[in-house]
């Protein structure tokens, strides 16, 4: 089969960024397919482009065409939307000289179904659409999208995704929800959510121990990690508030963000304000995902944190919704927040107990599996508390961490989750033969 990937943010083990994209096609192309990886050097390592203009270059198996486009998580929004035009653009004029069987294209950003659907239709093949992310709703909720024209555009371009789509993966079954509440059939949906790779991750002990020692303000203290984004829903000034309640609890435990994004000047002012920068809380570059396993080795618990629904609603968001529908998709919304983060899967597959402070699909996994902590997203210092105690609990530690290697093996195995997704291309790209390749639908 010849798979068209389509994701403008595709990175590898050696970028700064979630690797999904790369080790699900490295392992289609290890099941016998041929797989073209349309893409942006956005999240690609430095000096494996020279040059404006389209690059090719073959990565484990994997045929990149990456066009040149600077971007960054710190990139203001309103330059975000121009990115992602012109990647959409450029990458239409590309996908639909390329032959192949199905195309896969994943978002974010939502604009990858414009070179998805047509590089379908010029190629009479179906489209596979992967939602990672609710958009355009968090870009509403946030106060990012404030004209309603623009949130009506928006939306007129995600049902137009859905239904230029043969089948729709949804990382979550909150998402999936959303997908059939915007009248795509449920039958056609399938969730596959992200994935743990404990081959990267269990490392020797002596890896977390380097890391330890190259830190004078570590040594042997406790450790929790927040290990990404720092962007505006993530809530890092949560973490701030959390490292100045231990402070009155245990001075000893130590807290690290490891990472950079819009937010990182308001974390660190915060940090200063509140006294904890330097002291008990320290902020430290990112990291390559092929590092990660070292800093999660030295860890004691990981952090994945969220502004809450109610934080993250901008009064602007009442006016971009209709009233009737208000309620609804705040709930609908809850059920997603953090349910595509990299680090939570990279904790489990890791054995580093979890700890986040959000409800929703992945709370109810902690509280089932016993893999980690809901912390209060409203009491920092009550998520103090919790984290100081369990951390001096040995037992918890154990059940913990065999909770997290049971998730990591079984429910978010990747391999089996790659065989999930192959399953659907495979069954998509038959469509083909049925004669059942949709029309491309009008905007």
């Amino acid at each position: 089969m010849r798979i068209l990937y389509i994701h403008q943010y595709f990175a590898v083990p050696e970028s700064n960024a979630g690797t999904r994209s790369y080790e699900m096609a490295r392992r289609l192309v290890e099941a016998g397919h041929e797989v073209t990886m349309v893409t942006s050097s956005a999240f690609l390592p430095e000096g494996w482009m020279s040059g404006n203009g389209w690059h090719r270059k073959t990565v484990a198996g994997i045929t990149l065409e990456a066009l040149h486009l600077p971007y960054s998580n710190e990139t203001p929004f309103l330059k975000r939307i121009a990115v992602f035009i012109l990647f959409a653009l450029r990458a239409t004029l590309k996908a639909r000289a390329i032959r192949c069987d199905v195309v896969f294209a994943t978002s974010t950003p939502l604009t990858v179904a414009l070179p998805g659907a047509f590089s379908a239709w010029k190629n009479k093949v179906p489209m596979v659409f992967e939602v990672r992310d609710l958009w355009p709703e968090f870009p509403i909720m946030v106060g990012a999208i404030k004209s309603p024209v623009t949130a009506t555009l928006a939306r007129k371009l995600e049902r137009w995704a859905y239904k230029n789509a043969r089948h729709v993966v949804a990382l979550s079954p909150g998402m999936a929800r959303w997908i059939a509440a915007c009248g795509y059939p449920d039958k056609n949906i399938t969730v596959i959510p992200n994935a743990c790779d404990p081959e990267l991750f269990e490392v020797p002990a002596e890896q977390g121990l380097r890391f330890r020692e190259r830190h004078s303000w570590l040594g042997d203290k406790p450790l929790v990690v927040y290990a990404g984004t720092l962007g505006m829903i993530n809530g890092v000034e949560y973490m701030v508030r959390l490292a100045g309640a231990m402070l009155q609890i245990n001075e000893e435990v130590r807290f690290a963000v490891v990472g950079k994004g819009m937010e990182y000047e308001k974390v660190k002012t915060l940090a200063k304000t509140t006294g904890v920068l330097d002291k008990n809380f320290f902020l430290l570059p990112p990291v390559s995902k092929n590092e990660m396993p070292e800093i999660l080795s030295a860890a004691d618990m990981a952090l994945s944190l969220s502004l809450s629904v109610g934080a993250l609603w901008q009064s602007s968001a009442d006016r971009l919704f209709d009233k009737a529908a208000l309620s609804s998709v705040k709930t609908q919304l809850a059920e997603v927040v953090g349910s595509a983060a990299n680090k939570f899967y990279d904790a489990l597959a890791a054995q580093t107990p979890i700890a986040i402070n959000y409800q929703g699909w992945q709370s109810r996994i902690i509280e089932r599996s016993g893999a980690g902590l809901v912390l209060n997203p409203e009491s920092p210092r009550e998520a103090a508390l919790s984290i100081n105690n369990t951390l001096q609990d040995q037992a918890w530690i154990a059940t913990a961490k065999a909770a997290a290697r049971r998730l990591a093996a079984g429910e978010f195995n990747r391999d089996a989750l790659t065989k999930k997704l192959e399953q659907v291309l495979l069954e998509a790209a038959a469509s083909k033969g049925r004669g059942e390749t949709k029309r491309l639908a009008p905007l």
